[in-house]
């Protein structure tokens, strides 16, 4: 059966992409007809992945350039094609104050964030989209646009994401599509801290969001049928910015992070 997003033949690049979201959108690409590469630091981890979705896989820190350039060729010897981008791979390290925050740690957090989604699209521009056009997504978050505790870095450095995304839109264009997913909570090992230990209530669809929800969103926007839609970021928070009037209460992602992260 004939995927209706389009994807059939193409080749996508998923970094963090072993668990969680990285490892959803890996899955509804494979799903929707493409072919993929995945990476991550665990060798084991990326090997079980790979074969679960009769990919490919290279271990590596999306943090190393040398390693993203060696995963864009690795990538194209494979399948000789290189269509989609998913800029997954994240920390969300340092956590708590920024006034306690190690500059190191800050550094890293922008190395990891910031620099090597730019990183990663250059070559992937470079190597293959220049001449063949392609698209990129960026995972971003809702923080992105919000004041926390305990998330400076990582919310920061989302936000400076975002605009990345914008820039490199106006700049890729036409050959190549740019765009941003910003997830809610999700339940992922990253957020865990955030959605096990916190009470979640009064979210207008009634849960916190499933990997899955996220890989749809990518998906759509990898997609043919966003073919008009670049510079975008799309929001996928069950509705957390939305005040019912039935509950009169909203739930939002910092409502919670205000808790003191476990040990």
């Amino acid at each position: 059966m004939t995927s209706p997003y389009g994807l059939d033949g193409q080749v996508a690049l998923v970094t963090g992409g072993t668990r969680g979201i990285g490892l959803a959108v890996a899955r509804a690409l494979v799903g929707a007809g493409a072919r993929v590469c995945v990476t991550a630091r665990d060798p084991e981890g990326v090997r079980r992945a790979a074969e679960s979705l009769g990919g490919v896989g290279l271990a590596g820190s999306v943090a190393d350039p040398a390693h993203l350039s060696a995963l864009t060729e690795f990538t194209l010897d494979a399948f000789g094609r290189l269509d989609i981008v998913v800029n997954n791979a994240a920390t969300n390290q340092p956590y708590g104050p920024l006034m306690d925050a190690d500059p190191d740690t800050w550094r890293e957090a922008f190395t990891m964030n910031v620099e090597a989604p730019l990183r990663l699209t250059q070559c992937a521009w470079r190597a293959w989209m220049r001449d063949h056009g392609g698209t990129v997504v960026n995972i971003c978050t809702e923080g992105a646009t919000h004041v926390g505790p305990h998330i400076g870095a990582y919310g920061t450095s989302k936000a400076a994401l975002l605009h990345l995304t914008q820039q490199l839109a106006g700049e890729l264009a036409p050959r190549v599509r740019v765009n941003s997913v910003s997830p809610g909570l999700v339940r992922t090992e990253m957020a865990r801290f955030v959605w096990e230990h916190g009470e979640v209530t009064g979210l207008p669809l009634g849960r916190i969001g499933e990997p899955e929800d996220i890989a749809h969103a990518v998906l759509w926007l990898a997609s043919d049928a966003a073919e008009w839609v670049t510079g975008t970021d799309l929001l996928v928070d069950g509705g957390t910015r939305v005040r019912p009037a039935q509950t009169g209460t909203t739930y939002t992602v910092h409502e919670h992070l205000r808790l003191q992260r476990p040990t």
